[in-house]
């Protein structure tokens, strides 16, 4: 099945100048907010083996992986919000932070406007989606 098969599309948008190890734990992070707020439609059930071994369930859709410089992020953000799409965010405070509470506290700190966006992931209808990503280029 492809993206179109679906009636959302998720996608994730990642800094261009992070490095490698900090783009897959920034990916991590914000599909876990996806996986956390999805339904029947979005997370499949569990998988299993054919010696009955159970294993968690996935997203059932592809998901989109761009890139994108920090104006990009927060073009992307405000048009998530001005679109009212569902949304997680990764700022650059959360690499220094220990643990969830200390990363709701660090957001918290800081007004919309001026948060250091490191990684936004969206789900929402295709068209919505991609007037949110227009301009974005694909993660290689």
């Amino acid at each position: 099945m492809g993206v179109t098969d679906f009636p959302t599309k998720i996608a994730v948008v990642v800094r261009d100048d992070l490095a490698t190890w900090q783009r897959l734990n920034v990916t991590a992070f914000l599909m876990s907010g996806i996986i956390a707020t999805g339904n029947e439609q979005t997370v499949g059930p569990n998988y299993e083996d054919a010696d009955g071994v159970q294993y968690l369930p996935m997203l059932r859709q592809p998901v989109l992986v761009f890139e994108g410089s920090a104006d990009a992020l927060t073009k992307t953000h405000r048009r998530a919000l001005e679109r009212e799409a569902d949304m997680a965010i990764y700022t650059r405070e959360l690499f220094s932070t220990g643990h969830d509470d200390d990363n709701r506290a660090a957001v918290k700190a800081v007004a919309t406007d001026d948060l250091d966006l490191v990684g936004v992931a969206i789900r929402a209808p295709h068209r919505q989606a991609d007037q949110i990503l227009r301009g974005l280029k694909r993660h290689p």
